[in-house]
């Protein structure tokens, strides 16, 4: 997809703000009039309201911001307005960040993010929020949605071998890890495997940074770089800007789901709270009995600095999911090319599997996610209170409800709307068994010692309080 700029003005008053009129080129130069005056409403509510949030990320990239309530705050003024026109609409963009443009001129890259939001916020609530062919109530329903955005998206590409490598990981992370999430990015990419990853800096960005060069070595042109946001999160974790594709779901569970449909493997690094979500997600899913004999290569990785980080985590999983979760990954310290050669290995496996079982290589369909991981979860001081936190209930039930306190979490850390919640009504409550409280509140204590919570030299405020 390519677009046209056209009567770009800097603000005289600061360089930091730029006006610009945008144009696209393709399905997007057609909305009808009835989305247009959807994507208008300028109610709280309304659809608008969502663009503009999701449009100020992305043209915020590269920015040190990783607080959503700052975002919107620090570009008040920002506006972008759907212009339709008789052959077609264009972006009327005022107040925008200035690193978005190069001598007044949009990024190319950032361009093509900017109309990825457009497209995912039309299509979400056309097609799929308000069509009744998609019942959202059920597990069959809300696959399928999910499977129907990413190929609106045309993120679906059935012509190519398994090769997708999702790497999940912190956005605030030490240099040296960064450096080493480059490191394993590289060696993915010589092995001619591309990239997922949730779209933000960090280690979102850094397998991204190394997998091109990888790929420039073995002169691959077609190299994917795929980010999967949602808009609670983007303003805090902006789209890097070597991602190649991105696609916006409607809610954290949704792009969770989509990630270990679309993935063949997944490689986790050091994060913080919403590191420990994804790492809880996929284990609730890999310990349900149906998905026992589905190969999923899994593997936890980082520097030797992260030996420590990764035997706490380690021990949490032994504490509240039991042996049998630890049996779904391996973790490997300070070897890139040992993490490239496993993840080569597992998605062969992945590849033979699926081609025995007639299966999709572009999506995983047989896969079985229970419902209780694709609900959306709001993190509301009254349902984090009311969260089952005891080893009574089914393991893969006790990840979900884990995977939901850890989003929570996130929610106060970084979201516009979790943050609000939380001055208004003070710190969530997070209650349950001793024997997980305590090993949990330990775990978040160190990410919060190691400032994983938030970006380096901002001062951290807990937004939860365990009570056991």
């Amino acid at each position: 997809m390519t677009h046209e700029v056209v009567d770009t003005l800097v603000s005289p008053e600061s360089l930091q703000l730029v006006d610009t009129l945008i144009s696209p080129q393709g399905r997007l130069e057609v909305l009808s009039k009835s989305e247009v005056s959807k994507l208008l409403e300028t109610g709280k509510a309304g659809l608008y309201d969502v663009f503009r949030k999701c449009a100020l990320a992305v043209l915020n990239t590269g920015s040190d911001i990783d607080d959503g309530k700052e975002l919107l705050e620090r570009y008040a003024s920002f506006e972008i307005n759907i212009m339709q026109r008789e052959r077609g609409i264009k972006l009327d963009i005022r107040n925008a960040p200035g690193n978005a443009f190069v001598d007044g001129k949009m990024i190319r890259g950032i361009h093509e993010h900017l109309f990825s939001v457009l497209r995912d916020i039309v299509f979400v609530n056309f097609d799929v929020t308000d069509n009744p062919k998609f019942d959202l109530t059920r597990s069959e329903g809300i696959t399928d949605a999910v499977f129907h955005i990413l190929r609106n998206a045309n993120v679906l590409q059935p012509q190519r071998n398994p090769n997708l490598v999702v790497c999940w990981g912190g956005h605030s992370i030490s240099r040296i890890e960064y450096n080493y999430t480059k490191k394993v990015g590289y060696a993915l990419g010589l092995r001619e495997m591309d990239i997922c990853t949730g779209c933000g800096p960090g280690a979102m960005k850094g397998p991204m940074k190394g997998a091109t060069i990888g790929h420039s070595k073995q002169r691959l042109g077609s190299g994917r770089y795929l980010g999967i946001s949602e808009p609670g999160i983007i303003a805090a974790e902006s789209p890097n800007p070597i991602v190649n594709d991105l696609v916006i779901m409607p809610d954290i569970e949704k792009r969770l789901e989509a990630f270990v449909r679309t993935g063949h493997g997944i490689v986790v690094f050091p994060g913080g709270a919403g590191t420990a979500e994804e790492i809880l997600y996929i284990l609730g899913i890999l310990l349900h009995p149906d998905n026992a004999e589905i190969p999923f290569p899994l593997v936890f990785t980082g520097p030797a600095s992260a030996r420590d980080y990764f035997t706490q985590i380690d021990q949490f999983i032994g504490v509240t999911l039991g042996v049998e979760a630890q049996r779904r990954y391996q973790i490997i310290i300070d070897d890139p090319d040992a993490v490239a050669r496993a993840m080569q290995a597992g998605v062969q496996e992945v590849r033979a599997f699926r081609k025995a079982n007639s299966d999709a290589y572009y999506y995983n369909w047989r896969l079985k996610i229970d419902h209780e991981f694709q609900k959306p979860f709001k993190p509301t001081h009254e349902n984090m209170r009311g969260l089952d936190l005891h080893r009574g209930i089914p393991t893969h039930l006790l990840a979900a409800n884990l995977r939901r306190a850890f989003s929570g979490v996130v929610a106060g850390n970084v979201k516009e709307e979790g943050i609000r919640a939380i001055e208004q009504y003070g710190k969530y409550e997070i209650s349950g068994e001793a024997e997980i409280m305590g090993p949990m509140d330990a775990l978040l204590a160190s990410f919060v010692e190691q400032s994983r919570m938030k970006l380096p030299g901002k001062a951290y405020t807990p937004c939860y309080t365990i009570v056991q």
